[in-house]
Parts: C-alpha cells; structure tokens; sequence
C-alpha cells in the first residue's frame, strides 16, 4: 500500500497539494477501492500508484482551474470519480451520483461512509429517468467520465443544470471533435489539458441565464 509522502509525490503533476486529513482519505478510499475491485469490477486499473494518477489525479485536478459548490451530478459513477473523488477537496459541494448497477452503489455507499464524506447521494436511476423526475432537480454542475453515448447523455445533462450551470466531461480528443455537432444548448469553453496525458482533456460546456 501507498504512504503519504508516495502519494504526495503521484498527484504533484496534477497541481495537487493535500492536507494530511485529504492524505488520509485519499488513502482511505483507495484502500477500499483495491481491495472492492478483487470482487467486483470497479475499475480495469489494478497498480495503486496508477490508480492514484489515472483516477485521483485526473479527477481532482479540475478544482485548481473552476471554483466547484452547489451541488453536482455525477453520471455514471462507477467507481466514483470525478463525482465522489471530488469531495476529498471540495467537502461542502453537494454530489448526487447516479450508477445503474447496484454492485457500484454499494461501493459508492461505503466508500462515503468509511472516508466520512457528507451531502453524498446515491441514486441508481438512469439519466433519462431523472430527467423525467417531478420536480427536475437543477444541478449547478453535472460530470462525466468514462462514459459513452454522449451524443444522448450531454443533452439530457444540459436539461438538469440550473441556468448558469456546467457540464463537465473528460475526453479524449476523438470524444470531442463530436462536442460542436451536438444540440445541447451549451457554450464550449476552452479545454483544460489533463496533466500525464497525451490526448485526454476536460471541456466545460455552460448554460446561459435565460
């Protein structure tokens, strides 16, 4: 397992500069997510310290370039990131994630639990359902990672965020040549290159006020 001053040293690339009560929880919820994956396929990633790049890192880097509060949605949550990962460093946003299979909600249930995160919610409706929700809850930002259908999804996302409100997607490059084709009512903003990757990047896609 990882200590501290390992870890440290994993997220520096990432603009990343922890406290020790981040430290622990970062360790923490990487400790369950290996130990969970030996059951259950959360993740293809095995190798802690990639674990801690590929997902940590890239999830948590976002912070140091957008002021992230309100509240999040975070679609298709797997194993948790960006949407859980970010409340190592954002305590007090608010995270709805949304994960179909109920193996997922479990892990997501406990990792909140064991790391002490507050203002989690766990939903395992799909996005569409959500969307048909009365009242539609509004989000100020919804997230998406590793996740496919885009073309369906980010419009759907569009349609929860409060006006003013971001979408939040990490892609490659081949995602997103696809971004500026999409009707979705969003206004794409410069990407943020991820750090460690060639091609992969975030796109922040806003809602105007109306």
């Amino acid at each position: 397992m990882l200590d501290a001053a390992c870890l440290r040293q994993l997220l520096e690339p990432f603009g990343l500069n922890l406290t020790s009560p981040q430290v622990n929880q970062t360790l923490c919820y990487l400790d369950l997510l290996l130990r969970w994956n030996e059951k259950i396929n959360l993740t293809a990633i095995r190798n802690p310290h990639e674990c801690v790049t590929r997902h940590f890192g890239e999830s948590l880097f976002i912070a140091n370039h957008l002021q992230l509060k309100g509240s999040l949605l975070d679609v298709g949550s797997g194993a948790g990131f960006p949407g859980l990962a970010l409340k190592i460093v954002l305590p007090e946003l608010s995270v709805t994630l949304l994960e179909p299979i109920a193996k997922k909600r479990a892990f997501l249930k406990e990792a909140a639990r064991v790391c002490k995160f507050d203002h989690v919610q766990v939903r395992g409706e799909r996005l569409e359902d959500l969307v048909r929700a009365n009242p539609m809850p509004a989000f100020d930002f919804a997230t998406m990672r590793a996740v496919g259908n885009l073309g369906v999804l980010v419009p759907l996302a569009a349609g929860c965020l409060a006006p003013g409100g971001s979408v939040l997607l990490w892609l490659t490059q081949d995602q997103a040549a696809a971004l500026p084709s999409m009707k979705c009512g969003l206004t794409w903003n410069p990407p943020w290159p991820i750090p460690l990757t060639r091609a992969g990047a975030v796109w922040q896609g806003v809602k105007p006020h109306y």
